[in-house]
């Protein structure tokens, strides 16, 4: 059974963050994630979730300077303290909020990179996420990767579904899984069911929005009704998160999702 996920960064954001809460729930949604919780206090998230009944089924490590850019510490040579404390951090908030799954987004590659630099990059993230993998595990977490396209960010270190598979299985870990996230998935390679399949034993969440404008599922050009009945038959019983961008005002798009038991 296909479970959605309201994103409260992108959905709902008719509201303030604090009262996108109620409002996901109030559309029928039973899980939120979101980019960021660390804005605001864990206790008022948690009274948040608990006061509309929510789980919390993701969020991210803290990402660098967001606002100067940064998208993340996991590759970054000579950041690898920063990460770690970003690590405790996040694993803080998830305890709080009980959340199963945290993101470690990987981080830009500076232009021009050569091979040099490139292989530095990747022997850091391989050892950061080591560290990540090992913390997690002792407070119950899975990590997550996620592959980002480079329309929408150009540099990420991480942008192929294979690639994906590599780092996990070069890492090592047993809560080390991939991030599906079908909007990127299908800007950089497409065949979305047959890569669906091929990652299916490393998925650990899947995020869906339209391509190529990142609105409603049902705008654009994947078949979702397709893609999602495939992933059901594979067993997936994980959380879809709705990581887009309403087209409008968000009640009045989820249409698309009434068939899951949303709108």
């Amino acid at each position: 059974m296909i479970r959605l996920a309201a994103n409260l960064s992108m959905m709902f954001t008719e509201h303030a963050f604090l009262d996108r809460f109620e409002a996901a729930a109030s559309a029928g949604f039973r899980a939120v994630e979101y980019l960021f919780p660390y804005a605001f206090e864990a206790d008022e998230l948690r009274r948040r979730l608990d006061a509309h009944d929510l789980s919390q089924a993701l969020f991210n490590l803290p990402p660098g300077d967001w606002e100067a850019g940064e998208r993340g510490l996991a590759c970054l040579p000579g950041r690898e303290e920063e990460f770690r404390q970003s690590v405790d951090l996040a694993l803080s908030y998830a305890a709080r909020l009980d959340c199963p799954r945290l993101h470690a987004m990987a981080g830009l590659l500076p232009g021009g990179a050569d091979a040099a630099t490139i292989q530095a990059h990747q022997d850091t993230y391989i050892r950061n996420l080591q560290f990540a993998a090992a913390a997690c595990a002792k407070a119950g977490k899975t990590l997550l990767i996620e592959p980002i396209n480079g329309r929408d960010m150009p540099g990420f270190f991480l942008s192929g579904q294979a690639q994906a598979r590599a780092i996990v299985e070069r890492v090592g870990a047993d809560n080390l899984k991939v991030q599906f996230d079908l909007y990127h998935c299908q800007i950089v390679e497409g065949d979305l069911i047959r890569t669906l399949e091929a990652q299916f034993a490393h998925i650990g969440h899947v995020q869906i929005a339209g391509v190529p404008q990142r609105h409603e599922p049902d705008r654009g050009e994947v078949n979702y009704g397709a893609v999602l009945t495939r992933l059901d038959e594979l067993g997936y019983d994980g959380w879809v998160g709705c990581e887009y961008r309403p087209a409008g005002e968000t009640r009045a798009g989820l249409g698309w999702a009434n068939a899951y038991g949303i709108g």
